[in-house]
């Protein structure tokens, strides 16, 4: 019986969509290092209806003017990857954190001296799982190397 409730309660909050979700996506203060940097992303429900996220931020890089750049997205730790069903009421928060180089080129990157590996990313386009997108400032704005390779963990509750 306590399964059955659970899996009930689960189906009554739908995926979110991109028109519930209001989102920020800043480096993690003192995470630089050895080529890398971590920036948390962080969805909360705007509106007055019960929504969940899971799995794998589903993300697109983009330049100032709204034009996409190179975007990869991969599980930090694919085998160890554990989705949960994080259920966001009102005012409440999901993250997920992206390890990432902004500095150290890679396959698929502009190699010449002086020149970034990848155009400065100013946006980040998060596709919500029950369809439509929202928009994040990227803050500050990066590079993201070897194409856009963003190392992601899975959506957790804040």
């Amino acid at each position: 019986v306590t399964a059955s409730a659970c899996a009930q309660a689960h189906r009554s909050a739908p995926m979110c969509t991109g028109a519930q979700l209001r989102a920020t996506f800043k480096v993690v203060p003192g995470s630089a290092g050895a080529g890398n940097i971590v920036y948390r992303l962080v969805v909360t429900n705007k509106s007055t209806t019960t929504c969940t996220v899971t799995g794998l931020p589903r993300v697109t890089l983009l330049t100032k003017r709204g034009t996409v750049n190179p975007t990869h997205v991969r599980a930090a730790f694919p085998q160890g990857l554990t989705a949960v069903l994080v259920t966001l009421a009102h005012g409440k928060s999901a993250q997920a954190t992206a390890r990432f180089s902004p500095d150290v080129t890679g396959t698929g990157d502009h190699m010449a001296p002086g020149v970034r590996c990848q155009p400065l990313s100013y946006w980040l386009r998060v596709s919500a799982p029950g369809g439509g997108t929202t928009k994040a400032a990227i803050t500050p704005a990066t590079s993201v190397c070897e194409r856009g390779s963003l190392q992601f963990r899975a959506y957790s509750a804040v």
